[in-house]
């Protein structure tokens, strides 16, 4: 089944994963404005409260029928639903597709501890009740390779309708910023992150811009070589004292650390 899986996202690949047709220019905090539909793996995470759902948590779709987020957005108490084709949460544009979530199709990293969101393993998968319709405003994820590290300073970017500050108000429009990559050595350090940081974790941006509350669980898209993009960090958390504070870059789950879960629960469910 993991051949069969394999073969399949070689496939996705070969078909054109992590490709867009609107390209990014150059809040999330100090970002900008998305180009519509530039980021096409990019979903909004909602739950349903009195029957009406809310934006909770970004996503990036990595195959029809499966998208990727946080452990830290799942809550198995709660009813979800997928927006696809996403752009401004205002207004009905025409292009979201809207795809419910059935109980037990959740599915968290059994090593995520919600009482420690630094001991890592932030990340989950949920199996949409349909596949998502690709098109250009809705478009897969490519993943990295198992293992690979970015170096410092690769030029990604963070892409949601969080916060746009520290407590201020969510965004109708997707929001983006450049987040250079911050390396272990750097992010490690004591009066960076310290041992708040794992090798399974992507630190990216810095005292300017950053992710913010709603963020969580969506995409670190950093450019290849021939041009598409690879999603390489789940967002999961920034500091206690503010979305973007000096010397606490944004930290992302990195992907390329649980190819392997991926993998195995995606061919399993």
């Amino acid at each position: 089944m993991l051949q069969l899986l394999s073969s399949l996202l070689l496939v996705a690949f070969a078909s054109g994963c992590g490709q867009t047709a609107y390209n990014p220019s150059s809040r999330v905090v100090n970002g900008e404005d998305a180009v519509p539909y530039s980021w096409p793996w990019q979903v909004s995470l909602q739950y349903e409260k009195d029957g009406v759902f809310y934006h909770t948590c970004g996503g990036s779709l990595i195959a029809p029928d499966w998208v990727m987020t946080a452990g830290h957005c799942i809550s198995s108490s709660r009813t979800y639903q997928v927006v696809l084709g996403e752009y401004n949460r205002a207004e009905k544009e025409g292009p979201e597709q809207v795809i419910p979530i059935n109980e037990g199709d959740l599915h968290v990293h059994p090593l995520w501890n919600p009482s420690c969101v630094a001991c890592g393993n932030d990340i989950a998968l949920i199996k949409l009740s349909r596949s998502a319709q690709l098109g250009d405003a809705v478009q897969l994820a490519c993943l990295p390779p198992a293992g690979d590290i970015l170096p410092n300073e690769a030029p990604c970017y963070i892409s949601g309708w969080g916060r746009l500050y520290t407590n201020g108000p969510l965004p109708d429009k997707l929001q983006q910023a450049l987040l250079p990559v911050v390396d272990y050595e750097h992010c490690s350090k004591w009066d960076w992150w310290g041992i708040s940081v794992r090798k399974t974790m992507v630190c990216a941006g810095g005292d300017i811009q950053s992710g913010c509350n709603g963020d969580s669980g969506g995409p670190l898209s950093c450019p290849t070589a021939d041009g598409s993009w690879q999603v390489h960090g789940v967002t999961s958390f920034v500091s206690a004292l503010g979305c973007n504070t000096l010397k606490k870059p944004t930290v992302f789950t990195r992907v390329s650390a649980f190819s392997d879960w991926i993998e195995e629960t995606m061919a399993s469910n």
